[in-house]
């Protein structure tokens, strides 16, 4: 019997393909992405965490369990601190100051996607919630898996590059994944088809943000 995880995975992946392959993407790891693209996304990054570490902490305290609460409560953590070393050394590293970012709104795709999480980890049940949350944890880890193995030599961006291949992040969504596996086991047919539209919303989202990056994306009007 296939586990909610599989089907997901095998159900988006054209999906997942498009979004390793797309020009961000792509030209990250040939290090021919335009600098300012890359700034853009940073900004943006950061700012996503923050949403992602909160909607972390909404879906810990609808854990069924208290492995469930420190499980994702640490992972709120962990994007926290994610989110303070941009800050740090890679804002410094790569051109981008504090006021640059201070006043660099959430650009739509960032906007919607950090609300689509929010929405769910504290509206719809946890299992919901935390199907919504996979794909940053997965699609995340096999893009940058996939960009990390096919790195040019020399490349502008490999100091960024070298945090895709972290073994404690691998671990963390292995965890993810079989956290909910075993929830999805015990989830209605009704939940489990809302958890499959969560999935794929949020594997949509990661890669309008993406996207939304390379255009320089900001609000029209």
């Amino acid at each position: 019997m296939s586990s909610f995880t599989h089907d997901a995975w095998q159900a988006n992946l054209p999906l997942f393909e498009t979004t390793r392959d797309m020009p961000f993407n792509r030209e990250l790891a040939e290090g021919v992405l335009p600098p300012e693209k890359f700034r853009h996304y940073m900004i943006q990054d950061a700012h996503y965490l923050e949403g992602f570490a909160r909607s972390l902490s909404l879906v810990a305290a609808k854990g069924w369990e208290a492995d469930h609460v420190v499980q994702f409560a640490k992972a709120a953590e962990v994007a926290i601190l994610v989110e303070r070393e941009l800050h740090g050394e890679y804002f410094e590293r790569f051109g981008v100051s504090l006021e640059d970012f201070a006043s660099a709104e959430l650009s739509p795709a960032c906007n919607h996607y950090v609300s689509f999480l929010k929405a769910n980890c504290a509206q719809a049940p946890f299992e919901i919630g935390l199907a919504a949350l996979l794909p940053c944890f997965w699609i995340y880890w096999e893009v940058g898996t996939a960009i990390h193995s096919s790195a040019t030599p020399d490349n502008p961006y490999s100091v960024w590059i070298e945090t895709y291949a972290g073994e404690d992040f691998s671990e963390a969504v292995d965890a993810v994944i079989a956290t909910l596996d075993s929830v999805a086991a015990e989830c209605s047919a009704r939940n489990i088809e809302r958890m499959h539209f969560a999935y794929r919303r949020s594997a949509q989202l990661e890669w309008l943000f993406w996207d939304s990056a390379y255009r320089l994306e900001g609000w029209p009007v």
